[in-house]
């Protein structure tokens, strides 16, 4: 690996003390000089950091901001040879084909678990294989699918519904009325963006609805409210969208009514923040209304909630921070993301609680005879999931980054709880409940078992395992470790280490770490086959880093990291790279990192804080301009994660980590590969194409591939997804596997 060059000097005097020392000790002089040598050269100013943070002074030094045109000419011209040079280097290497045909089986493969999810009486899945790439919307009944020998019945055809249409269909899932179901919103995304069309469709014929509701392509929030009438927030027009392009109006749009002629319940402000405002109606076991919640964000996490009653928007006597799960009767089920008093209790960050309705409705909060709290979770618990079936709650819940499953039943003003089957070192994923019953499917895995679909009565608190999934690769070679490291602040971050059962702690080890480290979600336990596959399989080791930002201790663990304490994330993550390479485990010539999305953030930061910890970084669908983040659709909904950069005081702590701004042509870089969707319009691809183009600019070697289709979740079809897979594992084996 090449790394930064150190002086004549230096290099004498390093050789010179290896020369008598131990083979540790000297690996230890050479990586002390090889991060002084770092910090001499990170020492300087970046070339392209402006001393004026202002927005406009930010473009005005921005010498790629053409590339922020997601269909210019140029942009794509610059995508077009970038995308040949990393295919030639990628996809040429022999090893490729091998990686695609084994990925492409095990995302294609006919005894995959299909996942059920309730539907009237029945079950539906979305299912995709090589006859239907795209995906058919299919349904069975509850004892066929509990036979083992499920018969289904195709619903809705997308790969058939493309072909007819001529359009790249990408299923994004239907909205069903209760409590029969039959009547359902289908949501279809050209090419696999988050914008999608909207249209009714019956499930007993088959057929879209004629006539029936439709809405155009866009970002929208859309529910049932009544057989005839939906609850619509979306683009009505010039002036009705937020700066992130998401609604901040609320409409009851009628059957047969036009979107202009739909009346409005509800009106937030242009210049709010976050995803945009989002009507929910609540319903009960028999499908009635129990409550009508309109949530009208501020920022990224803080929000008003109005209920509709009679009409009228009344608003909840809620804190900003709430995560709503629903309704059981009078009583609205949340999560606590902050602490708060009402009715004379505490509920405090991370409870999960049961509160009236109608107290919060009061202007003042009437004392309550009990406190609402559900469940209090412990310093290393939290709420991962909740559920709510007829008489009780479920929650899944981490302890120590592990999942377990706890019932919660309502007796007079307390609750009682009662935990439901599962393994130990697990995670457990809540897949489905029946409001209208008992019943509830739940998934377990682990880094090394395969999946477990599971059903369980939840009223006797029994499950049984319905579906086992094939193991997808030889786990016997590898074993699962978890440790933990101080961050630079002394916070202990844990994190798990999958590595052959021989290793030998030499460091020469080829480990690729994960993280994220954003927006409150958790990086658990989980099963990949395409990763023991293409990885472990050929002697690879990863490590999965639970930094702080993410969800694993709950809502405080995801708040230590925002806004201006978003170093603690990039320390932490170092930390864990440091110790792996301490442990002996790996060195920095064998060390990959893997980021995408809000871990693009996170790897984009690793490779221009910390260049000599790794040898290889993939980049994908990431956030990387962090001066211009808000200017690039839908980033500014996520001012409440970053911070704002039009504000000089928020401008000046994101300048520090800013990736983009930050690349300095003296340091040498590890060799990156860089990708995005052309499609993305959740995270704008100008970022990774910027970040390509100015590391071009500077002479570093990198790989930028930037697909044409699948949109920021890379749903279009297995067959993309497998050639991605390939791509990556391709890079990360001549990066750290090969000589």
């Amino acid at each position: 690996m090449n790394r930064l060059i150190l002086s004549a000097a230096a290099s004498a005097l390093m050789l010179g003390a290896c020369a008598t020392e131990s083979p540790a000790e000297a690996a230890r002089i050479i990586q002390d000089a090889t991060r002084a040598a770092a910090d001499a050269a990170l020492a300087a100013p970046p070339p392209h950091l402006p001393a004026d943070l202002s927005p406009a002074s930010v473009a005005a030094a921005d010498e790629f901001i053409w590339l922020e045109e997601v269909q210019g000419e140029r942009a794509l011209a610059f995508v077009e040879q970038s995308n040949t040079r990393a295919l030639s280097r990628l996809e040429g290497d022999p090893r490729y084909e091998p990686f695609r045909r084994e990925a492409y089986a095990i995302l294609s493969a006919q005894d995959r678990i299909p996942t059920p999810r309730f539907q009237g009486d029945g079950l539906v899945n979305f299912w995709q294989d090589d006859q239907h790439p795209k995906g058919i919307w299919r349904r069975t009944t509850r004892e066929s699918y509990a036979s083992g020998n499920t018969e289904w019945e195709t619903i809705l055809d997308i790969d058939a519904l493309a072909r007819a249409e001529g359009r790249d269909w990408v299923w994004k899932g239907a909205g069903c009325l209760a409590p029969d179901e039959r009547y359902c919103l289908v949501n279809l995304s050209n090419g696999g963006q988050d914008a999608v069309e909207v249209r009714e469709f019956d499930t007993q014929t088959g057929q879209f609805v004629e006539g029936g509701f439709r809405l155009p392509e866009g970002k929208h929030r859309v529910t049932w409210l009544d057989a005839d009438t939906l609850l619509v927030a979306t683009d009505f027009g010039e002036g009705t969208l937020t700066e992130s392009g998401y609604p901040y109006i609320v409409r009851a749009l009628s059957r047969g009514q036009s979107l202009a002629q739909a009346t409005e319940i509800y009106r937030g402000e242009q210049g709010d923040g976050g995803y945009g405002v989002s009507p929910s109606v609540y319903r009960g076991p028999d499908g009635q209304v129990e409550a009508v919640i309109i949530t009208r964000p501020l920022d990224t996490f803080n929000a008003e909630r109005w209920q509709v009653v009679d009409g009228q928007a009344v608003r909840l006597n809620l804190p900003p921070k709430v995560d709503i799960h629903g309704t059981m009767g009078d009583r609205l089920i949340l999560t606590a993301e902050e602490d708060w008093t009402f009715g004379g209790h505490a509920i405090e960050t991370g409870d999960l609680a049961a509160v009236p309705l109608a107290a919060l409705r009061a202007e003042t909060a009437p004392a309550l005879s009990a406190s609402p709290v559900i469940f209090a979770p412990t310093a290393r618990q939290s709420v991962n999931g909740v559920a709510i079936t007829n008489g009780h709650v479920v929650a899944s819940v981490l302890d120590n980054v592990s999942g377990g499953l706890i019932r919660f039943a309502p007796r007079g003003g307390s609750w009682t709880q009662t935990a439901l089957p599962t393994p130990e070192n697990v995670s457990v994923s809540l897949v489905d409940a029946s409001r209208g019953h008992e019943d509830m499917f739940y998934y377990v895995q682990g880094f090394l078992t395969p999946s477990t679909l599971s059903q369980a009565d939840v009223a006797s608190a029994r499950s049984e395992v319905l579906r086992e999934s094939p193991a997808r690769f030889n786990a016997a070679t590898h074993v699962v470790e978890q440790h933990s490291v101080a961050s630079t602040d002394g916070t202990e971050i844990p994190y798990f280490l999958v590595r052959p059962r021989d290793q030998a702690n030499d460091g020469s080890a080829p480990t690729i770490l994960f993280g994220y480290g954003g927006f409150n979600i958790p990086m658990l336990p989980g099963y990949a086959g395409q990763l023991g596959k293409l990885w472990l399989e050929q002697g690879g080791s990863y490590v999965v880093a639970n930094i702080r930002g993410g969800g694993e201790f709950g809502p405080g663990w995801h708040q230590a990291a925002l806004n201006d304490n978003r170093q603690r994330s990039f320390d932490d993550f170092a930390a864990v790279a440091r110790d792996l390479i301490d442990r002996g485990v790996t060195s920095p010539d064998h060390l990959g990192i893997y980021g995408r999305s809000n871990g693009g953030v996170l790897t984009s930061v690793a490779v221009t804080q910390n260049p000599d910890l790794f040898d290889a970084a993939v980049i994908e669908s990431p956030l990387i301009d962090m001066l211009r983040y808000h200017e690039m659709p839908a980033g500014a909904s996520w001012i409440g994660e970053y911070g704002d950069p039009r504000i000089p005081e928020e401008a000046a702590w994101i300048a520090e980590y800013s990736a983009y701004q930050q690349l300095r042509p003296e340091v040498d870089y590890p060799v990156v590969y860089i990708t995005t969707n052309t499609l993305d319009d959740r995270v704008h691809p100008g970022h990774a194409r910027k970040f390509a183009a100015r590391l071009e600019a500077q002479g570093h070697d990198h790989l930028y591939f930037e697909d044409t289709s699948g949109g920021h979740s890379y749903d279009a079809d297995p067959a993309a997804n497998a050639r991605r897979w390939a791509r990556h594992y391709v890079y990360f084996a001549q990066q750290l596997m090969d000589d």
